[in-house]
């Protein structure tokens, strides 16, 4: 009879790659960071093109969103939004995946 018999970290049972990915993010403690650039990434997408246009630069740090504007009326009009655009993110990405945004 063998001691560790039964000890293998390995999952027998055949797992979709999402799922693999997801598990190797939260074993690592990824999850947050590999969030925060997919967010970054589609700010575009989410805001539209003449938001996009006009964002000069865009960046993650602790479940906080920076973004600095190149046009003050949007950096204001996107103030007065910013609860509005934290639910656009976790629409699309989840509840807490952002926290906070600061527009620069």
């Amino acid at each position: 009879m063998k001691k560790y018999q039964d000890f293998n970290p390995r999952k027998k049972e055949i797992t979709p790659l999402k799922e693999a990915f997801e598990e190797l993010l939260q074993a690592y403690k990824l999850k947050d960071r590999f969030n925060e650039r997919k967010i970054v990434s589609a700010w575009g997408e989410m805001m539209g093109n003449s938001i996009a246009s006009r964002t000069s630069s865009i960046y993650a740090k602790d479940k906080k969103l920076f973004v600095k504007l190149s046009s003050g009326p949007i950096k204001k009009e996107l103030m007065m939004n910013k609860s509005r655009i934290i639910h656009i993110i976790e629409e699309k990405f989840g509840k807490g995946a952002i926290e906070d945004i600061t527009f620069l």
